[in-house]
């Protein structure tokens, strides 16, 4: 298990990735895209302050960690 400060850590790095993804997604006019990626800024900033659990409760889907199949990039 992960102590606090590593998890502090992680959503921090986290968060800082988030806001370069935001500024990329704003400069090039993803509109979509940048409030997407703001809204997990908010998420990851409320986590931080302890305003949402850190995790949801448990799923039986197996694949719940995978994007979804039509996400996914086709390669060939």
């Amino acid at each position: 298990m992960k102590s606090r400060n590593s998890r502090t850590d992680t959503l921090d790095y986290i968060q800082m990735m988030l806001r370069e993804l935001y500024r990329l997604a704003q400069s090039e006019r993803y509109d979509i895209l940048a409030y997407m990626i703001e809204m997990s800024y908010i998420e990851c900033s409320d986590v931080l302050r302890g305003e949402r659990p850190q995790r949801l409760p448990a799923r039986n889907d197996e694949n719940f960690s995978e994007p979804p199949a039509a996400a996914q990039r086709r390669t060939g």
